[in-house]
């Protein structure tokens, strides 16, 4: 008893179709998060490919050991990029919050669309994006531009 290890047409036709109702849903998601498609694909988009491709891969001629194992190191090195970015903004916050904290009991000059306010920070909010407390008003800590001594 001989197995058929290649697809009939009737299941590559099945398989097209499945390819071509995963793609419809990818772009519908792509156009409800307002992303631009020339974008880099995420890490749940690229686990979604790798899994597509060896569900639906044709017995008679499977990825080769090659492939897949690039596959598996860009997926590796997508994933220690996601953290490396997760904790340099971590670190860019630390980084803002103390520099902030830093001109505590200093004079600073704050410009603001409406005026331009010079005082001593008396209090220093430690918060995503830290703010100052200048003459009993805060002030985002981006908004500072002059320090004095």
């Amino acid at each position: 008893m001989a197995l058929e290890s290649v697809m009939s047409s009737q299941e590559r036709a099945a398989a097209a179709r499945w390819a071509e109702a995963e793609n419809r849903i990818l772009a519908d998601q792509i156009a409800s998060r307002n992303v631009n498609p020339n974008q880099a694909l995420g890490r749940d988009d690229f686990l979604r490919i790798l899994i597509t491709q060896l569900q639906h891969q044709d017995p008679t001629a499977p990825m080769q050991d090659k492939e897949f194992i690039a596959q598996m190191a860009q997926f590796s090195s997508l994933e220690q990029m996601t953290n490396m970015a997760a904790d340099f903004a971590q670190m860019s916050r630390m980084l803002r919050s103390s520099e902030a904290s830093g001109v505590l009991g200093r004079g600073v000059e704050i410009n603001t669309e409406n005026e331009t306010v010079q005082g001593i920070v008396q209090a220093v909010t430690r918060d995503e994006m830290p703010q100052v407390l200048v003459n009993g008003r805060f002030f985002s800590w981006d908004q500072v531009s002059v320090i004095f001594d």
